[in-house]
């Protein structure tokens, strides 16, 4: 089993108040819910900052040319 460490956050009464309800109704500990959910969301940065890392050698365009791009082709 990985180590722990015991940390306080603060929640919204009601947000925890559904916290503590979804625990129940799963049989899952408020603690395995949270730390699940925080490991999704540093997993989805992970595939962001990948995906970013994938695009850095795309080429760019101000957004001035993009408007005269898209003024030139007729599409506004």
């Amino acid at each position: 089993m990985a180590s722990t460490t015991r940390a306080t956050i603060y929640l919204d009464t009601r947000l925890h108040d559904a916290l503590r309800i979804k625990a129940a109704s799963t049989r899952r500990s408020v603690s395995e819910i949270v730390s699940d959910a925080v490991r999704e969301a540093l997993r989805e940065d992970e595939e962001d900052l990948s995906a970013v890392s994938l695009r850095a050698a795309e080429p760019t365009v101000s957004y001035e040319e993009l408007l005269r791009q898209l003024k030139a082709d007729g599409t506004i």
